[in-house]
């Protein structure tokens, strides 16, 4: 089992794994209901279809296979970057649909994308210098 994990030291590339792995879930509900996806778009919820679930479902896979590619390449700066831009264009989707655009609202399904990319964004930056050398 541990041979599928990350090869890199500390606990940034199993996050990105988990995080991963969790995102392929979530893209998979959003191609077969629009259920969570308008949890997550609670103040829009009619104006979530089955098509703008699944861009969201395309936008999340392709999230997650940065994240993948970061967690067993932790060491590789562009890589790396590339991991935090993704979080950095997530936190900003989810922060201006709720706070500029008001097509979300606090709660179940807005709470874990912000809090996941906040904590993400946060971790990788401060672990910069420790995982990216030279």
């Amino acid at each position: 089992m541990t041979s599928f994990l990350p090869p890199g030291e500390g606990w940034l590339p199993s996050w990105l794994l988990l995080v991963s792995l969790v995102s392929v879930g979530n893209t998979i509900q959003a191609f077969i209901t629009t259920k969570n996806t308008r949890q997550v778009y609670l103040l829009s919820a009619s104006e979530t279809s089955a098509l703008s679930s699944r861009i969201f479902g395309t936008w999340t896979i392709v999230s997650a296979i940065i994240r993948l590619y970061t967690a067993y390449n932790i060491s590789n700066p562009q890589v790396y970057q590339l991991a935090i831009w993704a979080y950095v264009i997530a936190w900003a989707h989810f922060m201006s649909e709720w706070l500029v655009f008001k097509t979300a609202a606090w709660g179940r399904g807005l709470a874990g994308p912000i809090i996941i990319s906040t904590g993400s964004l946060i971790w990788m930056l401060s672990q910069w210098g420790y995982y990216v050398k030279g």
